[in-house]
């Protein structure tokens, strides 16, 4: 079974990425597709977490086993499959690719192609420029007031501001949804 994906960002207005991988792979084939596609070197710490349809984050599967010592299950990439934890098209991810800043891919499962396999990953759709791996916090942080400012002349200050943690389809350029 092969399993699609379509990959976004909230900071790169035309960037999309689609990825078909086989549904029994590991999260980390998943993860060195992603950074394969965008052009990321692969020496970064980053995490998969795994969303409900408000992008609130539920399970995360680590690239290495952080000793977190608490009872609930600890899910690393190199041993987890894919089809372990996502079994339904429209599945909702979040792939953090930088912790320091939170900065993020969203991705979804679009569709499951049964009866065919892959023996490699594939990016079968490429578009628009991936935003920088690295920004320094200077930069970052002037993204951000400058965002914060303009979504304060245009909403109520009480409001939630583009980059809060939760995710709003809205914020992203039109037309993702037929991606």
């Amino acid at each position: 079974m092969i399993y699609r994906f379509k990959v976004v960002s909230d900071e790169a207005d035309n960037f999309r990425r689609e990825i078909e991988i086989d549904a029994d792979a590991s999260f980390l084939e998943l993860r060195n597709a992603i950074l394969d596609s965008v052009g990321y070197t692969k020496d970064e710490m980053d995490s998969f977490f795994l969303c409900d349809d408000d992008w609130s984050k539920h399970e995360e599967i680590t690239l290495e086993d952080m000793g977190s010592g608490s009872d609930e299950d600890v899910w690393i990439m190199e041993d987890t499959h894919i089809n372990e934890l996502v079994e339904e098209e429209g599945q909702r991810l979040i792939f953090v690719f930088d912790y320091l800043t939170e900065r993020s891919f969203f991705m979804e499962l679009k569709k499951i192609i049964p009866g065919k396999t892959l023996l490699d990953p594939l990016c079968t759709r490429k578009e628009g420029k991936a935003p920088a791996q690295h920004v320094s916090l200077d930069e970052f942080e002037a993204k951000v007031d400058k965002r914060a400012a303009a979504a304060a002349t245009d909403m109520d200050l009480d409001a939630d501001l583009y980059g809060d943690s939760q995710f709003d389809i809205n914020e992203l350029p039109e037309g993702l949804e037929e991606f």
